[in-house]
């Protein structure tokens, strides 16, 4: 998807909130973004979104989109479950599919008691919550958060976490504004800060270098200048078994995980078979590790460590252990 020349005001001769933004968001990344309040954050991600039209400029290829606001509209007549349903037929769910869906992530919210409750007597909590389950329903390639931590209790706000780790990993993009500058902390492909009526990219962020070469289609091996190498700088090793997995994991089972948060460096385990051991830069550990506890079913961890100091970027990985 991508933003090109931009702008947003509001009346034929209002000022500019927002001007000339240029904007690439591709598949599979997290992006962040910040600003003041007032800056014109919400504006740009309603226009991400497409509940706003730009005043100026075109957005092209937006996938199938899902977007959640700080505050949701919560005096429509529906239970919160007939509302989830209702918008589950919408997006082209069968009712009770729909209803399945909706019951689901009502549970994982923390809210599963209140799915027979009309919305108009939702706290505000778990109107959020009935508001990301109606963005999560139908899996959009395109998930649009704005503030949408505020008002969830600590457990909510962990599964909105892995929730948004699911998205990315299942090849989505998600687009978030949050106020709390740890939210997500290290794995935002890219960060950008919304300045007077422009768009600046941020330093940081997990995502490749815009010179990268891209990984082989077949084996998912990300090729390096000489031969392959594990990533340079501090470092964790984490070891992961495949889930209910049998025989051997395949290149391309190999090919998914190297585009995991943090684009990890892959090596077979010691067994050869469903282990797998992902060197990633520290700075993005956490992020790959919700992936793999968010996948469904959810990856077994057997160890999360700093590498032996043989694993340093000049040392060869083993023939036997190198995928595929």
């Amino acid at each position: 998807m991508r933003l090109d020349g931009v702008g947003r005001r509001y009346g034929v001769r209002g000022p500019w909130v927002l001007r000339n933004i240029d904007l690439d968001l591709p598949r599979r990344s997290l992006v962040r973004v910040e600003g003041h309040n007032g800056s014109g954050k919400s504006t740009l991600l309603r226009i991400v979104a497409g509940i706003d039209a730009p005043s100026r400029g075109r957005v092209t290829g937006r996938p199938r989109s899902a977007y959640v606001p700080e505050r949701f509209p919560a005096a429509l007549p529906f239970t919160a479950v007939g509302y989830l349903t209702h918008l589950g037929r919408i997006h082209g769910l069968r009712g009770p599919a729909a209803a399945r869906r909706a019951t689901d992530w009502l549970e994982r919210f923390g809210a599963g008691g209140h799915a027979r409750t009309p919305l108009a007597e939702l706290s505000k909590g778990t109107s959020q919550k009935v508001a990301l389950t109606q963005a999560l329903l139908a899996e959009p390639e395109l998930l649009v958060l704005d503030e949408a931590w505020t008002g969830l209790d600590p457990a909510a706000r962990d599964v909105l976490d892995r929730a948004v780790a699911e998205r990315v990993a299942a090849g989505g993009t998600v687009v978030f504004v949050d106020h709390d500058p740890r939210r997500l902390a290290g794995a935002a492909d890219a960060r950008y800060r919304v300045r007077g009526d422009g768009l600046d990219r941020l330093p940081g962020g997990a995502g490749t270098d815009p010179g990268a070469r891209p990984a082989d289609a077949e084996t998912g091996a990300r090729p390096a200048e000489g031969d392959d190498a594990p990533p340079s700088g501090p470092r964790v090793i984490i070891e992961a078994e495949a889930p209910g997995a049998a025989g051997h994991l395949t290149p391309r089972d190999l090919a998914g995980l190297a585009e995991l948060p943090g684009r990890p460096y892959v090596t077979r385990g010691p067994d050869g078979g469903t282990t797998v051991r992902l060197a990633v830069a520290a700075a993005h550990s956490d992020a790959l590790l919700r992936a793999l506890l968010a996948a469904h079913p959810p990856w077994h961890i057997r160890a999360v460590a700093p590498p032996p100091p043989s694993s340093s970027p000049a040392a060869p990985v083993p023939d036997e252990n190198r995928y595929p």
